[in-house]
């Protein structure tokens, strides 16, 4: 309670020493980089509609990438130095996780 008194004492004073009159309201306090013209909706839109041009630009440069064809190239020949096996492993020729089909 005395923190209030004390609060609306300081404020009656601060509008005594601007001059105020005892009933008007105190005026409103601007940010440095706020500017007086540009508003805040006026911002948030131009930078949703910039976020959805962005966003569409970049899905139809995605597709136009992708959808291009891209080069097949041959298979390597098989190198003799690839598969060097000087002994033949416990369950056969090929490595455990080799997958060929032998005529055996």
């Amino acid at each position: 309670m005395a923190s209030s008194m004390v609060r609306s004492a300081l404020l009656r004073t601060a509008l005594r020493a601007r001059g105020a009159a005892p009933g008007s309201t105190v005026p409103k306090r601007n940010f440095a980089s706020s500017s007086g013209h540009h508003d805040d909706a006026y911002e948030t839109a131009k930078w949703e509609k910039i976020t959805y041009l962005g966003i569409a630009s970049c899905t139809v440069l995605a597709f136009y990438i992708l959808s291009k064809g891209h080069p097949h190239h041959e298979e390597p020949p098989a190198y003799p130095y690839l598969h060097i096996r000087n002994k033949e492993f416990p369950w056969g020729p090929d490595g455990l996780f080799e997958v060929k089909d032998h005529d055996h």
